[in-house]
């Protein structure tokens, strides 16, 4: 009796004991971990490389391009071969703008959108969603005539077509072009467009191109792309 007696003390206190301990191991409580998010840093706005041209900013930002650019020489590619042309330097707005948007990669993937047999061939536009979002990018603005350097409308001639029938100032569409592929030229234009370049070579592919079979409105049957346009030396 005083054996069992005694068992029964001692297996009160080891219990007492393992309880103890429990509550003490219970109270270290790991303490949750507080992930902070890392402060976002303002981003810098970056000044655009060029402005979007105006009629009010045009002039004075190639008269400022022309004196960096001096590039005179153009190749543009189609699937017909390739016309080299040069650009003439008394022309300076003219030829500035023309660099300006080749170094832009305006023209690639335009079209000679324009066929009159025997007269051009009219370039640089597109009814693709693409070139038209390409020339907001650039933007809207238009460039004077600048008819009297003494340059014609000779075959070959590269010359810029007014933007609009009813513009009373001849103001060019900056982004167009056409080239006269009529051997006796056209002179009667030399009062009305800007003759600012002439084909060097290419004139054969300028032919082929000028043949191609048309609709009513002078539209190719089947697309003439301007697969790109770059500078030459």
């Amino acid at each position: 009796m005083r054996f069992r007696l005694v068992i029964i003390i001692a297996l009160f206190f080891l219990n007492c004991e393992d309880k103890q301990t429990s509550k003490q191991t219970n109270t270290c409580k790991q303490k949750d971990t507080i992930v902070e998010k890392p402060k976002e840093i303002p981003k810098k706005k970056t000044k655009p490389e060029f402005p979007v041209l105006t009629d009010n900013n045009a002039m004075e930002f190639f008269l400022e391009y022309e004196k960096e650019h001096k590039e005179n020489k153009v190749r543009i590619y189609t699937d017909f071969g390739n016309i080299d042309i040069l650009l003439y330097d008394k022309t300076k707005f003219h030829r500035a703008n023309f660099i300006y948007l080749t170094k832009r990669n305006y023209f690639d993937g335009t079209q000679f959108y324009r066929v009159v047999p025997n007269f051009v061939i009219q370039g640089g536009s597109s009814d693709d969603y693409n070139i038209a979002k390409r020339r907001r990018k650039i933007g809207h603005y238009l460039l004077p005539p600048d008819t009297k350097r003494g340059y014609t409308h000779k075959r070959g001639a590269v010359s810029m077509p007014s933007s609009e029938m009813e513009n009373a100032y001849k103001l060019a569409s900056p982004f167009q072009f056409f080239i006269i592929q009529r051997p006796t030229g056209a002179a009667y234009l030399d009062k009305e467009y800007t003759v600012f370049g002439e084909v060097i070579d290419g004139m054969d592919v300028v032919d082929e191109i000028n043949a191609v079979e048309t609709d009513e409105g002078d539209w190719p049957l089947h697309n003439v792309y301007i697969r790109k346009v770059e500078i030459i030396k």
